[in-house]
């Protein structure tokens, strides 16, 4: 098996202080693409103001940029995994969010409460997609 490392320019680089290296932001195998977590920061590593929805926002535009670096956008994700720390209070909003980025043919999705995310966040997001 062989595996190509993913790393775009434009994409947030991954979080420097929940690792001792290099993490990448995806990985290709074959024609699968495996998309580490997004959460909703700036490129200086500072969540977004707004609460889950603006967090949501954030995660998935890096996201999108990740893919974008795989040479594909969110049309070719297969499969998503969506993290809330307060999956309650916060799965409306976020869904709401969620569906503006995948209108039609959305993938399929698991959403799943946990009790923290980092640096906070209120909601972190990770996907698989599939190369043409």
């Amino acid at each position: 098996m062989t595996k190509q490392i993913v790393f775009s320019e434009e994409a947030n680089p991954p979080l420097p202080v929940y690792c001792e290296s290099w993490l990448p932001q995806a990985v290709i195998s074959g024609k699968t693409i495996y998309v580490s977590g997004s959460i909703g920061i700036t490129r200086d590593m500072q969540l977004v103001e707004g609460g889950v929805q603006a967090q949501t926002r954030a995660a998935l535009d890096n996201m999108t940029k990740v893919l974008k670096g795989a040479g594909v956008g969110l049309e070719s994700v297969l499969k998503a995994n969506v993290y809330l720390t307060n999956l309650q209070r916060d799965f409306a909003p976020m869904n709401e969010v969620y569906l503006e980025y995948f209108s039609s043919s959305p993938p399929a999705r698991t959403c799943i409460g946990v009790a923290a995310l980092p640096l906070g966040a209120d909601v972190e997001i990770e996907c698989i997609a599939e190369l043409p």
